[in-house]
């Protein structure tokens, strides 16, 4: 049965150095408060996958030093540009970079869902994406003549983290309209999210929100973090923090700048 941690380390302690960690799209949910949790234990060698896009959560995580592996389709972070500490990281060489689109990284998850070893997927074939993937598998259909498709392997996460409005006293998690949500909890060993409150009652006995409702029997521990996704939005909820992105991109662009963000918004010594 799922457990609501006492604290936000202590739901975070499942995820251990070198753990192959799935985490969701900017505005689907991304849990920025565990993000800077795990910055501040000092992980270390994540594989990061990021379904199917990234953008503050991936550049923080890769310029605190704590991603060896990214497997992703993107990571930018929109109107306010391009995502400084990625971008350093792969001029310098210092993560290995997984290429990937989203149909692919879609599927790849669903084969894991599923239970299957892979799963075939069109519109690939002829890319510079796949002449860089050698684990992505181009084969003749078995059921057509000159007919070639990819087969992507499953992608299966230790752990899947995200950040969800509500769950119950049962470890039914509230994910509404976010659906990639329940794949990456459906693929994943273990799922931990934290949510804004806790709900009183069984959120699947609700007709009204059982339907965008993931089963307890999916989730391993739920910590409760008001505004955890901050300063990234949740959707419905509340937006993006503009100005804190913008004050990121101006720090973040140098290493020294970068490392003065971490100290005022990730180990909280700020300057007075």
């Amino acid at each position: 049965m799922p457990t609501v941690a006492r604290s936000l380390d202590d739901a975070l302690a499942a995820i251990p150095d070198g753990c192959v960690l799935a985490v969701p799209r900017e505005s689907s949910g991304v849990a920025m408060a565990a993000t800077r949790a795990l910055i501040r234990r000092g992980i270390k060698r994540l594989t990061l996958v990021a379904l199917p896009t990234s953008s503050l959560q991936a550049d923080l995580l890769i310029g605190a030093g704590c991603v060896e592996t990214l497997e992703t389709s993107a990571v930018s972070l929109g109107e306010f540009g391009a995502a400084p500490r990625f971008t350093a990281a792969i001029l310098k060489g210092s993560i290995r970079m997984k290429d990937a689109t989203c149909p692919a990284l879609h599927a790849a998850f669903q084969a894991s869902e599923k239970g299957v070893p892979f799963m075939p997927l069109r519109g690939l074939i002829g890319s510079d994406v796949l002449k860089n993937r050698p684990d992505w598998k181009v084969v003749d259909n078995p059921f057509g003549d000159d007919d070639p498709i990819v087969l992507l392997p499953a992608i299966r996460p230790d752990v899947a983290l995200f950040h969800a409005p509500m769950a119950d006293h049962e470890g039914n998690v509230w994910v509404g309209r976010q659906r990639e949500l329940v794949t990456m909890a459906h693929a994943a060993e273990k799922t931990i999210v934290t949510v804004e409150t806790l709900h009183d009652g069984n959120l699947l006995e609700d007709k009204t929100l059982a339907a965008g409702t993931l089963p307890g029997f999916y989730v391993d521990t739920v910590a409760v973090v008001e505004r955890g996704c901050w300063p990234l939005p949740l959707p419905e909820y509340y937006a993006w923090d503009v100005e804190h992105l913008k004050e990121y991109v101006a720090l973040a662009a140098t290493d020294e700048g970068f490392e003065k963000y971490l100290d005022k918004y990730v180990h909280e010594r700020r300057a007075a």
